[in-house]
């Protein structure tokens, strides 16, 4: 039976690398993680089923797409978002913050208010304070929540970096008041400060004598280059918690997340695997596929063939190069869930080698792999 209190259990190190447990209500979650998106109460293109197959613990939902539609209401006659998609894992929702930054032409910011928006479904205005965005959180009925933050785009402007630490640690102050005191549920705070080492350290600070359950790297994954990431982990990740979850939020590619665990970041998202499967584009353990190419047409092996969730590795790479040249929904979904199954395999790689004390040598094995 999974603990009913949230607790996070360091349980070795491989150099700065991790490996742990997160206890929730709904399960355990084994780090370094990797959390499929999502967004919109579905894991674009594939069965829930199916994805708990993938050895998947956790999943990703957004706080404003929810807002909009389905709609809190309806969420709340289903108990929450679990119920409503069929989905009996951890969930973790994004707070609504980086679609301030997404969404920038539809929305303005104002400190004591939250973030006003203009839906992009109708123009509907919306408001998203830190308390709805907790409120919201609280109908989904998320595992863990994450504080309202303002995410700015990729600048060099410290006086922009500054204000967004301002606004986001005001904010993560109000969501706490308003998350209240419930041990089976979890809120991160969500560090800012660009690639500035002194800006991030602050944020850290700030967001620290606060107190939360874990604690996320925010804008990052928006438009800066790989190695301008990993330095700025190199230099910051060391600031936070030793015995809270860290999370990077938005990342990434197999070698970003490689990258990231070598500097102590436990959780991770992204749209990688499903956006991937929807252009054709299948991560394996023999490199990064395009299954459009011409070459594939006569392939008579399967992407996977160990991977026997809705009996993939029976499914040749000629007939996805077929399915993918008649623009057949089924070769998304195919694709999209072998990139899923790969990425939760490439993650109980990561785990094993932490384990074994043999890291180093498999991040040297596949940090340029899927170049």
């Amino acid at each position: 039976m999974p603990n009913s209190d949230f607790s996070f259990e360091l349980l070795t190190q491989d150099d700065q690398a991790r490996l742990g447990k997160i206890n929730t209500f709904r399960g355990t979650i084994d780090t370094p993680a990797f959390m499929p998106v999502g967004t919109l109460g579905t894991v674009k293109g594939v069965f829930s089923d199916d994805i708990l197959k993938t050895n998947t613990h956790i999943i990703l939902g957004n706080t404003y797409h929810l807002l909009l539609r389905p709609g809190v209401e309806t969420l709340k006659r289903f108990g929450g978002l679990h119920n409503f998609m069929n989905w009996n894992k951890p969930i973790l929702t994004d707070s609504g913050g980086y679609q301030i930054m997404s969404l920038s032409k539809l929305n303005k910011i104002d400190l004591k208010i939250g973030a006003i928006f203009k839906s992009h479904l109708d123009g509907k205005k919306i408001i998203l304070s830190p308390e709805k965005s907790i409120q919201v959180q609280k109908s989904i009925n998320s595992d863990i929540m994450m504080v309202l933050d303002e995410c700015p785009k990729l600048t060099r402007d410290k006086n922009i970096l500054a204000n967004a630490i301002n606004v986001s640690t005001q904010w993560a102050k109000r969501c706490k008041i308003e998350f209240g005191n419930n041990k089976s549920k979890a809120l991160f705070g969500i560090a800012q400060g660009g690639l500035y080492k002194d800006l991030r350290v602050e944020s850290i600070e700030k967001l620290t004598e606060i107190g939360f359950d874990g604690y996320a790297m925010g804008g990052l994954a928006v438009g800066e280059n790989q190695l301008d990431m990993f330095k700025i982990l190199n230099e910051t990740v060391k600031y936070l918690p030793v015995d809270k979850p860290r999370y990077l939020m938005g990342v990434g590619t197999p070698a970003d997340i490689l990258g990231a665990v070598k500097e102590g970041i436990d959780m991770f998202d992204c749209v990688m695997p499903t956006r991937s499967g929807r252009t054709g584009l299948a991560f394996t353990w023999n490199g990064k596929l395009n299954l459009k190419n011409s070459k594939f047409k006569s392939d008579k092996s399967p992407l996977d063939e160990k991977c026997d969730i809705r009996e993939l590795n029976k499914y040749s790479k000629s007939y996805l190069n077929h399915l993918i040249k008649s623009d057949e929904i089924l070769a998304s979904m195919l694709i999209s869930l072998n990139n899923i199954y790969f990425y939760q395999q490439f993650m109980l790689e990561i785990r094993r080698n932490i384990k074994n004390a043999t890291f180093n040598n498999f991040y040297k094995k596949y940090i340029n792999f899927f170049d």
